[in-house]
């Protein structure tokens, strides 16, 4: 998304009129009334906008979203920030009760999704746009590939998969097929970058997150280097693939705030903040649960400007779980089973227990079981 923003102002005024063109193709009309009020966090300054990669392969009409990330434009701090949200995350759905966060895609596409985020992490979002996957491969070969950091570990894992990212190339002048063969900074194809950004069984769903940013800013640099005279061709790789509430108006007014930007370094953070304490549960599978410190510690990075560092999370926890508070899960039957500390007492909740199990029946029965490890645990 930074990279059209960045693209649609770059081209010169003349071009005004077919670019507007080209951007009302991407303009999902519908009313998403969630994003239009301010019920949460929220800072005239400071533009917050959900990219959704969709996880959905060719003739599947049911998917999660594979990626989900928090775009923020700040105009205060002028900066440029991207939240990598887990898609394991453990969250309330509402009409769901608590699952992974990508199921809400599955359930109820964007809007759903967008209202699960504003509830959970307490923040208003202003807009959204969803990106296919295949938008890798067709912009990326329009650059002429990325530069890329492969680490000796993410090899075996890549090679395993490229080749089916390869057969989802349609062009008629693709590239050779070129297998993994070398660590370090090299030049990836489209097919080869989003191979790059997918799989996440050699490390984790975090590591995937930290991937996929590198390839964002890979493209984004790329982008400042790249003639203007090639943007025609770019944006045309780029259009098929992009839905947004955004119209094109909106586009081209958020563009130049970005524009306005000292420069175009993206800073990152991932939440939740301790994916390391993953847990299993029996109905939800391996879930990442978070506290209300880390929203707040989260809230702070956005609108703030204050990333935490890694002595901050470490004073936020120690204070939350000396404070005696509540878990949010404390609600949960399931979480309350897994022996993990919830602090305080709560009591069992039959109607909650009911509607999570019998909603997760519901869901594994129409989603294809999207809660089971299944072997296609990369994409």
């Amino acid at each position: 998304m930074i990279f059209l923003l960045v693209l649609v102002i770059a081209f010169p005024t003349i071009f005004a009129g077919v670019i507007y063109t080209k951007l009302k193709t991407m303009h999902n009309t519908d009313e998403f009334d969630m994003l239009k009020t301010n019920k949460y966090k929220f800072d005239n300054s400071i533009t917050n906008i959900l990219l959704l990669g969709s996880d959905a392969r060719p003739g599947e009409e049911v998917s999660r979203s594979d990626s989900m990330m928090i775009l923020t434009v700040d105009t205060k701090h002028k900066k440029l920030k991207i939240t990598s949200l887990g898609r394991d995350t453990y969250v309330k759905i509402p009409g769901h009760g608590y699952e992974k966060l990508t199921h809400a895609y599955a359930y109820g596409k964007e809007k759903l999704t967008i209202q699960t985020i504003e509830d959970n992490f307490k923040l208003d979002l202003q807009y959204y746009a969803k990106v296919d996957f295949f938008s890798f491969i067709d912009t990326i070969d329009a650059l002429g590939g990325v530069e890329v950091d492969v680490k000796e570990g993410e090899i075996n894992e890549l090679n395993k998969f490229v080749e089916e990212c390869y057969d989802w190339d349609k062009k008629d002048n693709k590239p050779p097929f070129e297998k993994f063969t070398k660590t370090g900074v090299q030049n990836l194809k489209g097919y080869q970058a989003l191979a790059f950004s997918r799989i996440r069984k050699n490390d984790g769903t975090m590591q995937r997150d930290d991937r996929q940013r590198q390839v964002i800013e890979a493209i984004v640099k790329k982008l400042e280097k790249t003639s203007f005279t090639k943007y025609p061709k770019i944006l045309n790789a780029v259009k098929p693939y992009v839905k947004t509430n955004m119209s094109p108006g909106e586009m081209m007014a958020l563009g130049m705030d970005v524009m306005d930007m000292d420069n175009l370094h993206i800073t990152t953070q991932q939440f939740p903040l301790h994916p390391e304490n993953e847990i299993r549960l029996p109905h939800a599978g391996y879930v990442i649960p978070f506290e209300q410190y880390e929203v707040d510690l989260l809230h702070k990075f956005i609108f703030d400007d204050k990333k935490p560092t890694e002595e901050d999370i470490k004073k936020a926890t120690l204070e939350w779980q000396e404070s005696g508070k509540i878990s949010q899960y404390s609600r949960d039957p399931e979480y309350r089973n897994s022996g993990l500390p919830i602090g305080g007492n709560s009591s069992d909740s039959d109607e909650f227990s009911n509607e999570q199990n019998n909603n997760q029946s519901k869901f594994d029965s129409s989603s294809n079981e999207f809660n089971s490890d299944s072997n296609n645990e990369n994409f």
